[in-house]
């Protein structure tokens, strides 16, 4: 049986604007290829934070514009910047593998996941979102029920909570295209984050954690191997202090000693690690890479990166 492998794209691996998202897209696309042609089955996750605020922003200016339009909630932009994303994604891994001669199907699936209602998260928002406002525009969002934060001397910005994924909505769509030997592009910036009414899902005005959902994706398809890719080789411990130490393979007790000394922050890679730590720990002969998209082959082979055991 061929591994399975669910690939986290980092900020990096996409770019911010249009220009530099093509580019760096087709760059990624060789990352991706090397480790199919090492025989791996491939889901692949993104972030969106750029690409989702200038989406979000576009939109409420166009409602601004235009009164016989409305502002589009969060989930709805989630949604377009999985569309956006995986686009361009979808395109460049498949001219790439067109170009070595490699015949395979990329898909984009517009993926949501449910959240807890209930989840502290939605009390303390922590994710900054869209353009500068003033005061004026600041207020009128509290009014709508938005939490908003000062930034100093800059003005005044959007915030929205970051709850925990619960649940892939398109689990099984994902599986039975990993399982026919294609390659899938899913739950897109954390996927898009709904809450559970009976039968209808809600919109939730949040964003996941794209590691976490990544995390939750390789644990719902049975993967073997997680990998996180991220702007640094590889992680280091005591950062910045005389006593630094770049961290080659570990094992899950390690990994957890070092979240619990807070040697990760909060927002940088500590999710990477909780997501890295939640997948192992919940089947057998699992590993998980944290490495930059450039070394992708050298750390599967344990030549490069933060593994994780």
């Amino acid at each position: 049986m061929k591994k399975r492998a669910v690939i986290a794209l980092g900020h990096r691996a996409l770019g911010t604007t249009l220009p530099e998202q093509m580019v760096a897209v087709k760059k990624t696309a060789k990352s991706i290829a090397d480790l199919l042609e090492e025989g791996y089955q491939i889901a692949i996750t993104h972030s969106n934070a750029p690409q989702v605020g200038m989406i979000h922003t576009a939109m409420n200016e166009f409602g601004k514009a235009h009164p016989d339009y409305t502002a589009a909630p969060m989930s709805v932009c989630s949604a377009m910047s999985q569309g956006y994303i995986g686009y361009d994604l979808q395109n460049g891994i498949r001219e790439e593998l067109l170009n070595r001669g490699i015949y395979r199907t990329v898909s984009t699936i517009l993926t949501q996941v449910i959240v807890d209602p209930y989840d502290e998260a939605f009390y303390t928002p922590t994710k900054v979102l869209g353009r500068y406002m003033s005061v004026q525009e600041a207020n009128e969002e509290r009014k709508k029920g938005n939490y908003i934060i000062e930034e100093p001397g800059k003005g005044f910005r959007r915030v929205v909570s970051a709850p925990n994924p619960v649940e892939i909505v398109e689990l099984d769509a994902v599986k039975a295209l990993l399982d026919a030997d294609q390659l899938v592009i899913a739950c897109g910036g954390g996927g898009i984050p709904v809450m559970k009414q009976d039968n209808h899902l809600r919109g939730a005005s949040a964003v996941i954690e794209k590691d976490l959902a990544a995390g939750k994706l390789a644990e719902g398809v049975g993967a073997d191997i997680l990998i996180i890719l991220t702007s640094v080789e590889q992680v280091c411990i005591n950062f910045g202090q005389e006593n630094e130490t770049k961290l080659g393979e570990i094992t899950v007790r390690e990994a957890r000693e070092y979240m619990e000394q807070g040697h990760f922050g909060i927002y940088n890679m500590y999710p990477k690690f909780r997501a890295s730590v939640e997948f192992i720990e919940k089947g057998e002969c699992r590993s998980a890479l944290i490495t930059s998209f450039d070394k992708v082959k050298d750390g599967i082979h344990g030549k490069a990166g933060t593994i994780i055991r």
